[in-house]
């Protein structure tokens, strides 16, 4: 059996990326053979090098013909909807589209095609549902929760996330400006910014390291899984700020696998309460979920100034994060094909 897949923005290396090849893996441990459409060969150990996975029964070749000869065609949309012509056909939105003409009459043509639309949270779901007029399926990102531990934790506050000011609001200049209040009265404490940069954000980082420079902040660029494993393992509090001012649905967060990964490691989440972050964290029991910077510090010093919360925060987050396992998601995707 042969499956294809395809994604417009696997050299973006982000979480829809991540996803896209854990459908990949998920398709060879069902006996299929899998394409995907790339053209530079180099794609291959870009994607293993950042998330720490094994391609090398990925075949990665130019062009999939829509799926056409193929059993399953896995296809990421950029907010259209393809003509398909695999056997089955399953279209992936990881962002949730709007205004993009979804109900028209040629879509509703090529949706006859489709055998299943997959979203990566209810929050997109909502969104898509009603943008494209369909009922989509849930399919949660996974995150290899067995592969992040909490070591000796360590005076340090994390953020893992795309340095982006394009696509996504991912706004770490908020943190920067709440940590250089916080840091004050807290002197022990570190911040770490650590993230791919997306092309074009290039004088976005540049601002973001003047603005670092007088404080204990480190920004670490495009590290590689092993690094990300040891940065989980000793912070203690995981800080996310992505989509807080944007009023559009496409600059929220969609999910939030690094705020799991953290979890995994048994840091406590504080993050912006919207998008698919209110899916994965229970304000006051697994972390915090905050609506201005001023909460984000109060909750903050909150959790450091009681060690004993800490700890049980940190142990509800660690069994939250296994609900979001690889197990649990080839579960659902092999019942779906």
């Amino acid at each position: 059996m042969k499956a294809a897949i395809f994604n417009p923005y696997l050299d973006t290396l982000g979480g829809g990326e991540r996803y896209t090849m854990a459908i990949a893996t998920a398709l060879l441990k069902n006996n299929y053979v899998v394409d995907v459409e790339w053209k530079d060969n180099e794609i291959k150990e870009k994607l293993e090098k950042r998330f720490g996975i094994d391609l090398k029964k990925i075949n990665f070749v130019k062009d999939i013909k829509r799926g056409d000869g193929y059993d399953i065609c896995f296809w990421v949309s950029d907010g259209s909807v393809p003509a398909l012509r695999a056997r089955k056909n399953f279209l992936h939105f990881q962002v949730p589209f709007q205004r993009v003409n979804g109900q028209s009459l040629l879509n509703k043509f090529k949706l006859m095609r489709i055998n299943k639309i997959i979203v990566n949270s209810n929050f997109t779901k909502n969104i898509i549902d009603k943008e494209f007029g369909i009922n989509s399926f849930v399919l949660y990102p996974p995150v290899a929760v067995d592969d992040f531990k909490g070591k000796k934790k360590e005076n340090i506050i994390l953020n893992v996330a795309r340095f982006s000011n394009l696509m996504q609001n991912k706004r770490q200049d908020v943190l920067i400006k709440t940590f250089a209040a916080f840091s004050k009265a807290n002197e022990s404490y570190k911040l770490v910014l650590a993230g791919g940069i997306e092309v074009g954000a290039e004088e976005y980082v540049k601002e973001l390291t003047l603005q670092i420079k007088d404080y204990p902040i480190e920004i670490i660029k495009s590290p590689d899984f092993k690094t990300l494993k040891d940065l989980y393992s000793k912070a203690k509090i995981f800080w996310s700020a992505s989509g807080f001012g944007s009023d559009t649905p496409q600059k929220k967060e969609h999910f939030g696998i690094t705020v799991v990964e953290a979890m995994a490691a048994s840091c406590v989440p504080v993050i912006f309460n919207d998008g698919g972050h209110r899916e994965i964290v229970q304000n006051t029991v697994n972390g915090f979920l905050w609506d201005d910077a001023h909460e984000l510090y109060r909750y903050t010093k909150k959790i450091l100034d009681d060690e004993s919360l800490r700890k049980q925060m940190a142990l509800f987050a660690s069994k939250t994060a296994q609900n979001f396992s690889y197990e649990e998601f080839e579960e659902k995707f092999k019942q779906l094909i």
